[in-house]
């Protein structure tokens, strides 16, 4: 670990040893504070927004007459019920068009502000699949650390009254929704885990950010644009965060948190839909 990372990290050395492999260097004379706000932009077009309009949602919740607990909050929905072919492409044009954010974040990471002639930053932030097997691994095991006592603690929430019962699928019975779900799961993945960690963690860095502060800021906004759900799902999800960050400082690869968010989705999205289908209900 780096002399400047030690020190940021303090009684956090054990947890932040990073490998050898250091953030995307910044060209010469970049100033902090214009990287600093090309990650505040990056965000207004993407999970910052998501955030801002999460935030309206839990406020609209919790001034209705009936408890948070007792609300449903519905997604991955039919767009033109009745209109399949059309739903189909509202659907798929729903999870291309924020992939555009995904695209912007290794885009700038790659051009603004960097020296010429370095490692692509897909490489950098380990979006590639130079480590398939290990990658599937690491990811399969934190969608289990992650995925079943989420689920534990979400009917905790729901019970004691500060989440909404989450109705995760909501497509109409055709073909094509069991591939869009996975596709729709995948969309989440790619864009939270390349946007809020290997772009935002790189820049944040480059700034001069202490590992614990990128960490912890990270988590804190991947929970507020999960507070639509309610309190659960911001507490929940700042946790994931914690723990996703904690990992790309030591693997510095986005690849298997995107595996796991991706499981995590696709069970939480295809398997609601098939309790719903059997007349179960969480």
């Amino acid at each position: 670990m780096s002399t400047s990372a030690t020190a940021a990290g303090g009684r956090f050395t054990g947890l932040l040893a990073p490998s050898e492999r250091d953030p995307l260097p910044v060209g010469p004379g970049a100033p902090r504070r214009a990287l600093r706000w090309e990650t505040v932009l990056v965000l207004g077009v993407s999970l910052g927004a998501s955030a801002v309009y999460a935030v309206l949602s839990i406020i609209e919740k919790l001034t209705r007459p009936v408890p948070l607990s007792q609300q449903t909050t519905a997604m991955n929905q039919s767009a033109t019920p009745g209109r399949p072919w059309l739903d189909l492409a509202y659907q798929l044009a729903g999870i291309v068009l924020p992939l555009t954010a995904v695209a912007l974040a290794l885009y700038l990471l790659n051009h603004v502000r960097r020296p010429a002639g370095d490692v692509p930053a897909r490489h950098v932030v380990g979006l590639d699949r130079r480590e398939p097997r290990r990658d599937l691994l690491r990811g399969l095991g934190l969608a289990a650390l992650i995925g079943i006592p989420g689920l534990g603690f979400y009917l905790l929430a729901k019970a004691i009254g500060i989440n909404t019962q989450v109705s995760a699928a909501n497509l109409e019975a055709v073909w094509w929704s069991a591939p869009v779900l996975v596709l729709a799961a995948i969309e989440n993945a790619l864009l939270e885990e390349v946007v809020m960690v290997g772009y935002l963690f790189t820049r944040w860095r480059q700034t001069g950010w202490s590992w614990p502060l990128v960490i912890g800021v990270s988590a804190v906004i991947r929970g507020s644009y999960h507070l639509y759900q309610g309190f659960g799902g911001f507490a929940g999800n700042i946790v994931m965060g914690l723990v996703l960050g904690l990992v790309f400082v030591r693997t510095r690869r986005v690849m298997p948190l995107v595996v796991c968010h991706s499981i995590l989705d696709i069970v939480a999205f295809v398997g609601y839909s098939v309790l719903r289908a059997r007349g179960v209900s969480l």
